[in-house]
């Protein structure tokens, strides 16, 4: 399924991020901290349960079952986003993408380093995030409520290889895994293991 926001300036915000309340074992502490051991050098993301708490959650959840070890940074667009979300292995993802979660309200802004699921429009997150590699306060009124913040490693994030663009086709990620991303672009980075600090 290509679920695609289109943002203000005509800018896509892919999507589908789809979180099942029903794995959920409890609710996250209220402030936490998650690093991403990327190919790129590590990245360590804040998490504050008081912004998103559905969203945040559910992020717990998915980094706690290892849903994002190996997971490829598939869309960058600098100045904008790099996103990520799509399991390594396609039954990954197919199991963690529904339902989808409902919306939280938006209580902080999108600015550089934070981290927000994509979306499709109203309550349809599931697995899919994007960190803003900019000031992005125009997806605020958009409904996109960030969780967290990048508070080291924003150097690798801005890293990230841009080189394929909006290229790699979510369809194919969900349906074939990192077996597609990896024939067809092999210079994307990843996320080797994310862990809870």
């Amino acid at each position: 399924m290509l679920r695609i926001l289109q943002g203000m300036l005509g800018v896509a915000l892919g999507a589908a991020l789809i979180g099942c309340s029903s794995k959920s074992s409890g609710a996250a502490p209220d402030v936490f901290k998650v690093n991403l051991d990327t190919t790129k050098g590590s990245v360590v993301i804040e998490v504050h349960r008081a912004w998103a708490p559905i969203g945040v959650d559910h992020f717990y959840e998915l980094v706690k079952a290892g849903y994002f070890d190996g997971d490829r940074f598939f869309r960058v667009v600098p100045g904008f986003v790099v996103q990520f979300g799509l399991a390594a292995d396609p039954a990954t993802t197919a199991k963690w993408n529904s339902p989808p979660l409902m919306d939280d309200p938006v209580t902080q802004s999108n600015t550089v380093g934070t981290v927000t699921y994509a979306t499709a429009g109203p309550n349809t997150r599931t697995t899919q995030l994007f960190i803003n590699l900019g000031d992005n306060q125009r997806l605020d009124g958009m409904g996109f409520a960030p969780f967290g913040k990048v508070t080291s490693g924003m150097d690798a994030v801005q890293n990230i290889y841009s080189g394929y663009g909006q290229t790699p086709q979510q369809p194919l990620i969900e349906s074939q895994g990192n077996a597609y991303l990896q024939s067809q672009f092999p210079m994307l980075d990843y996320i080797k293991k994310a862990t809870i600090q």
